[in-house]
């Protein structure tokens, strides 16, 4: 069976769940569907940003979010190069009162006595994005999806997409109400911004752990924290432990968002205890942790997401783009998940408009799409893989400029990673260049971490925990 493509070519449909062309479900349901240029699948930043970008440019679009907003999502640490978006879309202000400065993001490594290496944005290859804000994520989004409603996008809550199906002219889109009722859309173009549902790659059964990351996640937000003073109040802190990382970042209030991330093979050591005793028993790992959690409160129920790592065979098809966590997720050490999303929702956007303005153009605007979204997790995830390995660890707490490394460095920190000059890359690769040399200069110690690594990243069988434990464990 054959589908078109966008540009008017043919290429062979793939027959996967309810992805399928032509098939005799579509066409009685084109009679009642209601039409549409873009339907988008989920409401959070990646969605809401191409929503919000191609009503603008007088596309009919319908974005339809299975949640009701306000809705509790972990990732409150942007950066500084989520800004630059916000004022496009005409939210800066309103992200602006919601959160608070982070001019910093410090790393603290036991292997190297506790010791506190800061890395101030100020200092990245361009000095003009000094700050970041950290921001409860139930705030956030809410501001995104209700400006996207303001630009015209019809954007419909508590409906669930159950299938999609795709045709020669589309795509037909079935959702259900949280009352069970069902209804039905035709789009010229589907953009999937699911999130973690990854519904498309579900479907077609393109979506695949990650064979070179692993991780699974679990936080809450505490009162009473101990916060630095002055200006660095609102620094994200990344403590290394033996099994992973922390995170600790401040919110507005006296708020705190507090999580590990850790190998699967560490959440063999739950062995029945309940989520809010793990995490307790995981901070006291980490002594310097301990020391600013000393009088902490819980606020809230600690939440669990497991395997964190995954990716998608291709970011787009006929008549759809994969964008956000729909398309990949890799961790969430340099808080790029936002950041990423919302590029996605960019580059998404112009390439849909480009492919429904001028069909002719549609191949070419997808390849620069699939380029741009790769570009992004490309780019960190070297750098991912490494986070916990010993020679990373030295070489960013012992950071040095040769060759504007640092600088280089604290740019991808910032986010700032698109439409960059030569030479900014040329300072990224002596970083990985100095990064060999070094952990071949301590070979022993280089192979015994990628052995352990290797072990530590495969994934944890449901039957390997026992209790309430596999709800950790993404199936």
């Amino acid at each position: 069976m054959m589908d078109t493509n966008a540009d008017g070519t043919e290429v062979q449909a793939k027959k996967s769940g309810n992805i399928e062309a032509g098939n005799s479900r579509v066409n009685s349901i084109d009679m009642t569907a209601t039409p549409c240029d873009v339907l988008v699948i989920g409401g959070g930043p990646a969605g809401t940003t191409a929503a919000s970008f191609l009503a603008e440019k007088g596309h009919r679009v319908v974005l339809l979010e299975k949640d009701h907003h306000p809705r509790f999502h972990i990732g409150e640490s942007l950066l500084p190069g989520n800004l630059a978006l916000f004022d496009r879309l005409g939210v800066g202000e309103q992200v602006r009162a919601i959160g608070v400065r982070k001019y910093a993001a410090e790393f603290i490594s036991p292997q190297h006595g506790n010791k506190l290496q800061r890395f101030s944005f100020a200092e990245a290859w361009e000095k003009n994005m000094p700050y970041a804000y950290h921001v409860r994520r139930a705030e956030f989004d809410e501001i995104l999806i209700r400006n996207t409603a303001k630009k015209g996008v019809e954007v419909i809550e508590g409906c669930r997409v159950k299938a999609v199906d795709f045709h020669a002219d589309g795509a037909t889109v079935e959702a259900a109400y949280e009352d069970g009722r069902h209804a039905y859309w035709t789009a010229k173009y589907v953009i999937d911004a699911s999130g973690r549902d990854t519904f498309i790659a579900n479907q077609m059964r393109a979506k695949h752990r990650n064979p070179k990351h692993n991780s699974s996640s679990f936080y809450a937000h505490f009162a009473n924290t101990e916060r630095h003073p002055g200006p660095a109040e609102g620094n994200i802190s990344i403590y290394w432990f033996e099994y992973g990382w922390f995170w600790f970042i401040p919110l507005a209030g006296d708020a705190t968002s507090v999580g590990a991330v850790v190998w699967p093979h560490y959440m063999k050591e739950r062995n029945g205890r309940d989520l809010e005793q793990f995490l307790d028993d995981t901070i006291a790992l980490c002594p310097p942790l301990v020391a600013r959690m000393k009088n902490a409160k819980r606020l809230t129920k600690v939440e669990a997401t497991g395997n964190f790592s995954y990716a998608t065979d291709h970011t787009h098809g006929s008549r759809y783009l994969l964008i956000g966590d729909a398309y990949a997720f890799i961790d969430p050490v340099f808080s790029s998940g936002v950041l990423l999303a919302m590029r996605g929702g960019v580059f998404g956007a112009e390439a849909v408009d480009a492919c429904l303005r001028q069909p002719t153009r549609a191949a070419r605007a997808l390849e620069k799409f699939d380029r741009q979204l790769r570009h992004g997790p490309r780019v960190f995830s070297w750098f991912i893989y490494r986070m916990t390995s010993p020679t990373m660890r030295d070489l960013f707490m012992g950071p040095r400029n040769y060759f504007r490394m640092k600088e280089a460095l604290i740019a991808l920190l910032a986010g700032d990673i698109y439409r960059k000059p030569l030479k900014f890359w040329l300072s990224l690769l002596s970083f990985q260049v100095v990064y060999y040399t070094s952990a071949l200069t301590h070979l022993s110690r280089t192979w015994m971490a990628m052995k352990k690594r290797r072990h530590n990243i495969q994934p944890v069988l449901d039957e390997e925990i026992d209790g309430p434990a596999n709800a950790m464990i993404e199936k």
